[in-house]
């Protein structure tokens, strides 16, 4: 080798080395930048929620002026929020074909509009506020550094991961939720590390500013024959209640907008209905997030009822308009499902609660992985075995439903229909 070529290959050893160190320099800015504000964001918005709740509870007459309420956010959303209206679905449709930047102004709408459902009693969640205001948030970093279309999709990725771990303090199930929601039964799993680190450390910035999570029972891996049975036959009741859920949500979303054609009228009209319900006796515990009961659903017996009020109420919040997610009242909904189990089996109340609570997540939005492991992590890892399963189950069952339609399918669940599915993967390869 001649001096000269030599010289040539240490200038471009040297070259690609400085790319890789501006390459992680970037990357890590962008990770570090993008936990720091969600995680500070996600804080706010739990303190504030909590405020919301306790003056809520303190004056349930509240609940009265919900109509007003509903009008006041479907008013802003129509006249200032049309390019947002859409929440997770415009990120999913955005990491699926990047068309524009999501408009920041998607953060504080949906922030205020969920207070606003949350203070005057609306069922309804915060996943959905804590996802949309990290993806917003994180797709701003378009405006800073030259990134590619697939560079684009990985910021509101990251964004939707720092979300979730910093509402709900699941950093690892934060990860695969935030790789495995965009498409049905596919995983990137090429951003598993970048997700991670990113919801992790959104995680750590959050509990930074003091804000704690819900705590529930670690489960203990004690099994019998009848318990068993009963985790499948909860697990498949979980697919069908959250296909049940989800095809409300849409049913009843389309039937209003079909009949009111004015969008503020929508939740209107959608809070109207909650005030009726409340107004003939329907129990408080079943509007708001619902946290209590999916404390007590541990410890004691509650009504057979209770996940298909939970479930009627937040598909008529959620389907007319008003703000917030679905995932809480869906933790409600499957932890109040698997209680009714208590009376086959007392001794192991505890683990059909917990089975219920991932289970219906799962099959709603279509993430058994990110559930199973979500359960985990919130009850312990010894059960994780039948989290797996019992979220496999529910995934299976639910049917290609879904919370979020911007879903594309990537490979067909068993027992499904052909037809569906066929045009489905047809539409993803297209």
């Amino acid at each position: 080798m001649t001096e000269e070529s030599s010289l040539n290959k240490e200038i471009e050893f040297d070259s690609l080395g400085s790319f890789h160190l501006r390459f992680f320099g970037k990357w890590f800015s962008i990770i570090a930048s993008i936990a720091l504000l969600v995680g500070s964001a996600s804080a706010l918005f739990l303190v504030a929620l909590e405020k919301v709740t306790e003056i809520r509870e303190s004056k349930p007459w509240f609940i009265y002026f919900l109509p007003l309420a509903g009008f006041a956010i479907g008013w802003f959303y129509f006249h200032y929020g049309k390019q947002v209206h859409k929440g997770n679905n415009l990120l999913i449709e955005e990491i699926h074909s990047p068309t524009s930047i999501i408009p920041i102004r998607m953060t504080p709408f949906v922030f205020l509009g969920t207070l606003v459902t949350h203070l005057f009693g609306g069922s309804a969640g915060r996943e959905g506020t804590a996802v949309q205001m990290g993806g917003s948030i994180a797709h701003q970093f378009v405006r800073l550094f030259p990134l590619s279309h697939k560079e684009q999709q990985t910021l509101i990725i990251l964004g939707m991961s720092a979300g979730f771990a910093s509402v709900f303090g699941t950093p690892f199930a934060a990860a695969i939720f935030s790789i495995e929601v965009i498409r049905i039964g596919t995983y990137r799993w090429k951003l598993i590390l970048p997700t991670l680190i990113t919801a992790y450390l959104s995680h750590l910035v959050c509990l930074f500013w003091g804000v704690s999570h819900s705590h529930y029972p670690k489960i203990l891996l004690d099994v019998t024959s009848t318990t068993i049975i009963c985790l499948v036959v909860i697990g498949i009741l979980s697919g069908w209640v959250a296909r049940f859920f989800s095809g409300s949500v849409h049913t009843l979303s389309e039937l209003i907008a079909v009949w009111i054609e004015y969008p503020p009228l929508r939740p209107f009209f959608g809070g109207i209905i909650l005030v009726v319900l409340f107004s003939i006796g329907l129990s408080p515990t079943y509007f708001g997030l619902g946290l209590p009961t999916i404390q007590t659903a541990f410890v004691e017996s509650l009504p057979w009822e209770s996940f298909l009020f939970k479930l009627l109420l937040t598909a008529i919040t959620i389907g007319s308009g008003f703000k917030g997610g679905e995932v809480t009242p869906l933790f409600f909904i499957g932890a109040s499902l698997g209680n009714i189990f208590g009376f086959f089996d007392p001794a192991h109340l505890t683990l059909f609660v917990g089975i219920g609570f991932i289970s219906v997540f799962a099959g709603a939005s279509n993430t058994p992985l990110a559930s199973a492991i979500m359960g985990m992590e919130l009850f312990g890892w010894e059960p994780g075995i039948f989290f797996f399963f019992a979220s496999l189950l529910a995934y299976i069952f639910s049917g290609h439903s879904g919370i979020y339609r911007s879903q594309k399918i990537g490979r067909a669940k068993f027992f499904s229909s052909p037809s569906h599915v066929g045009k489905k993967i047809s539409e993803l390869k297209k």
